[in-house]
């Protein structure tokens, strides 16, 4: 506190700027993670009302509420925008207000970098967005991206409608922002930690953060490179993914999975830092293995790079590829599991309670792992012939997606909004909110399980009337979840007008690292003067 004192003179060290100009041009990182949290939850909101469409269609077997080509365009953009919109920008904003805090630093190393990778992103998910709009409100009916989140040839480049080439520049800019971000944090982390800060005393989410954004930059270009070959395919006479010209639709497939398996665990990775923070404070215990956690996420992130067919097992490859990517796709399993165990051990004979947070990370945990476990079933090749492209893929990856990246964001917005607001998020509806989500994720994506082994496949806008009860149940599910996540806009306003009691610096006991040492809310500029670490 001295060295506020001592600069207080200065107004624009320490006090936030007002009005629009604040937001626009901001550098700081506390700002810049606002903007990515709150655009993160507007997509999933955005990206949560797609999925409203395509589960009101899907309640009674038939057509009834939109035709099969719109449903089409709802499967396609509701994945892009739940991927690119939702989970990733929430993890960067996370990243953006945590790390500095986390590693005695004033602010992330490239500010202005900072503010360009956030601005980037509304005006990509304009255009996104902007190409359904058009097919809905046009004469002529032109269509919007209708071929799938994975855009797969010859669907994207052969029949693509004209907004294909929307959806290209969309998806440039999304990988410009991802770069920018990642260079960000890996700069940051790299260079300006506290000193006495080695790399094996950082906390956890740093560390997942750190080998997320080298990630980043190494599969992001991957998937840039696909889709200029998209466009190329589509306007300059080129046929990369033509077989008509001598190329190879499945080729496509390939380029997309070698970027499309690392970026799960782009998703992921952050979401086992911040669990790793949350269960060691209210077990009241230091973190199970932490050497072990970090090696883990190394060896994950290293596996990612040589799974990818996985995806890819009907496609017509070699045995020796299958069994190559099988034993791969099982080998993963290991370190992820060293991760469930640590998590685990931290907690046994813990003096633990159950704050929000605690709840959210634990949901987190035992439904990550249902869907880890769906994961190794589909990592078989004989048995992924009977799963592949059935509703057991969607209830796999959504049990990874949304109980487990967004259960743990979820965690970690009731675990920081203290820091964050200065108040105490309020507890009645918190626990309304996590007991809501959590009772209709299950509803929402279990029983898809069961109609997938059945045979029910997915993407499409009717079925066959032996799936209709358990259909009808999902949607239930889905409207459940969907309006249980208007509770969480009441929690976050009621923070942001500063209803609720006041929090001290540090409200969790047992919590431990640099964030909790500033005040609540943390002030504009912090760590003028860098903490020691001892």
């Amino acid at each position: 506190m001295t060295a506020v004192a001592a600069h207080d003179h200065h107004d624009d060290h320490h006090h936030a700027p007002h009005g629009l100009k604040r937001w626009l041009f901001s550098t700081n990182h506390k700002d810049i993670g606002t903007l990515y949290l709150w655009f993160s939850f507007a997509m999933f909101m955005v990206g949560g009302l797609m999925a409203l469409v395509i589960r009101a269609e899907l309640m009674y077997p038939g057509m009834q509420v939109v035709d099969p080509e719109f449903f089409n365009q709802m499967t396609t953009v509701h994945g892009l925008i739940m991927v690119f919109g939702a989970v990733m920008p929430a993890t960067v904003g996370l990243a953006n207000w945590m790390i500095p805090l986390m590693i005695g630093a004033p602010d992330m190393a490239l500010p202005r970098m900072n503010n360009w990778s956030f601005w980037i992103l509304p005006f990509a998910f304009t255009i996104l967005i902007g190409s359904v709009l058009m097919s809905a409100f046009a004469e002529g009916n032109p269509s919007a991206p209708n071929f799938g989140w994975t855009f797969y040839a010859p669907l994207s480049t052969t029949y693509g409608p004209a907004s294909t080439d929307l959806f290209i520049l969309s998806v440039h800019m999304m990988g410009i922002s991802s770069i920018m971000g990642a260079i960000n944090v890996i700069v940051t982390v790299l260079n300006m930690r506290a000193p006495g800060m080695t790399l094996m005393k950082m906390p956890l989410f740093v560390w997942t953060w750190l080998i997320t954004a080298f990630l980043l930059v190494a599969v992001m270009p991957v998937l840039a490179g696909a889709v200029t070959m998209m466009l190329t395919d589509r306007h300059f006479g080129t046929s990369f993914f033509d077989a008509a010209g001598g190329g190879d639709p499945v080729l496509f497939q390939h380029i997309f999975w070698f970027f499309g398996h690392p970026e799960v665990y782009i998703m992921i990775l952050p979401s086992f830092g911040i669990v790793s923070a949350i269960i060691p404070t209210f077990a009241r215990k230091p973190l199970f293995g932490y050497a072990s956690m970090v090696y883990a996420t190394a060896s994950i992130a290293l596996l990612s790079f040589v799974v990818w067919a996985h995806h890819m097992f009907t496609v017509g490859m070699p045995l020796a590829g299958m069994l190559f990517f099988m034993y791969m796709t099982m080998l993963i399993s290991v370190p992820t599991g060293v991760k469930v165990f640590n998590w685990v051990a931290t907690m046994w004979r813990g003096s633990i309670t159950f704050e929000l947070p605690m709840k959210w990370a634990l949901a987190f945990v035992i439904l990550f792992t249902c869907g880890g476990l769906s994961g190794l079933m589909l990592a078989i090749t004989p048995a992924d012939f009977q799963y592949h492209d059935t509703y057991f893929v969607v209830a796999h990856f959504h049990y990874v997606l949304v109980s487990g990246a967004i259960f743990s964001i979820f965690a970690a917005a009731y675990y920081w909004l203290p820091k964050w607001s200065g108040v105490m998020p309020n507890t009645f509806l918190g626990e309304l909110h996590f007991w809501n989500s959590l009772l209709s994720v299950n509803l929402l994506f279990f029983p898809m399980h069961f109609v997938g082994l059945a045979g029910m496949p997915r993407r499409y806008a009717d079925y066959a009337l032996q799936f209709a009860d358990y259909n009808w149940w999902i949607s239930i599910g889905a409207f459940w979840f969907g309006i249980s996540q208007l509770i969480f806009v009441a929690v976050c306003v009621l923070c942001a007008m500063k209803k609720g009691e006041k929090a001290p610096a540090s409200p969790w006991e047992g919590a431990e690292g640099l964030e909790w040492t500033v005040p609540s809310p943390a002030p504009f500029h912090t760590f003028d003067t860098p903490p020691v670490v001892k």
